[in-house]
């Protein structure tokens, strides 16, 4: 079952979602065929860093490779000189991306 207020799912039959608390009607009518996307935030790296995250952060927000922001930054640095401002300003605005915690098999190991 669909939450029609936060559109994620819940289980059936429930009269409140655990996710946004709304009310849900008796009747809730089918799914919808499409879930809409969730919102992209700007947030610095916490996976991809090499020193604040701000290149890796913009790279995923962007959807580009994050070597090439990191070059393109550099560029701005050495011609420009206000990247190196931009970037600070940045590593201190930006929140940190949560880290993600990828859930796997667990591996035993046999002791012998």
């Amino acid at each position: 079952m669909i939450c029609p207020n936060c559109q994620k799912e819940i289980a059936d039959g429930s009269k409140f979602c655990y996710n946004c608390g709304a009310k849900l009607a008796a009747d809730v009518g089918p799914a919808p065929a499409y879930a809409p996307a969730p919102a992209k935030r700007l947030m610095r790296s916490s996976r991809d860093k090499k020193l604040g995250g701000v290149c890796a952060g913009l790279a995923e927000y962007f959807d580009l490779d994050p070597t090439i922001v990191r070059v393109v930054w550099l560029l701005a640095v050495l011609l420009g000189g206000t990247g190196f401002l931009a970037y600070v300003i940045l590593w201190i605005v930006l929140p940190l991306a949560p880290a993600v915690v990828q859930v796997g098999v667990p591996t035993t190991t046999a002791h012998v």
